[in-house]
């Protein structure tokens, strides 16, 4: 039903569901809590959002810090993305780390992005929007994030388009992890 790979970074996965194409069109199962849970993934997601992003924008690198950190499975329904994940858990061996995966709703894959990792992504497409499935619900005093530049990505645009919010962020150099690798 889904293939997973691990990725660089220990707990994080590149998912591959099921895809049946016939004359209709397309039918994507992404997710399925008892397989998740098989797998000793998160499978009480509290909310669900998606961003629409155009060609060249940037957003990132996201998380919210504890006790509202969360696991995250995103996924790109429409257009490409190039997705990142940074380890932000110390102790862990691939702190400070990146892992890097290519989305879109042609491959249908998704990313289970666990707790102590921060999110960005680069839409490739003239439109491309991406689902968020999140542990915990949003909570505006925990929001927190990585610049978006501080953490050598060679990101496949030369004008990023990026909000007042993600420029603000700390670079990861002083970024202080309340994060702990298990």
């Amino acid at each position: 039903m889904f293939a997973l790979r691990e990725s660089a970074i220990q707990g994080c996965y590149e998912i591959q569901p099921r895809v049946m194409d016939d004359t209709r069109g397309r039918f994507v199962k992404v997710f399925h809590s008892g397989v998740f849970s098989e797998l000793n993934l998160e499978t009480d997601f509290r909310e669900e959002y998606y961003s629409v992003s155009r060609k060249g924008v940037i957003r990132g690198f996201h998380f919210q810090l504890p006790p509202a950190d969360h696991a995250k499975m995103v996924y790109c329904v429409h257009g490409q993305v190039v997705d990142v994940v940074i380890d932000l858990r110390v102790g862990s061996p691939t702190y400070g780390k990146s892992a890097v995966f290519d989305l879109s709703a042609e491959t249908a894959t998704a990313i289970y992005i666990p707790k102590g990792l921060a999110h960005g992504f680069c839409a490739l497409t003239h439109e491309a929007v991406l689902v968020y499935k999140v542990s915990t619900v949003y909570a505006p005093d925990r929001d927190a994030g990585i610049l978006w530049n501080s953490v050598g990505i060679e990101w496949p645009t030369v004008e990023p388009i990026l909000s007042d919010r993600d420029l603000g962020f700390p670079p990861l150099s002083d970024f202080r992890s309340p994060f702990v690798y298990d």
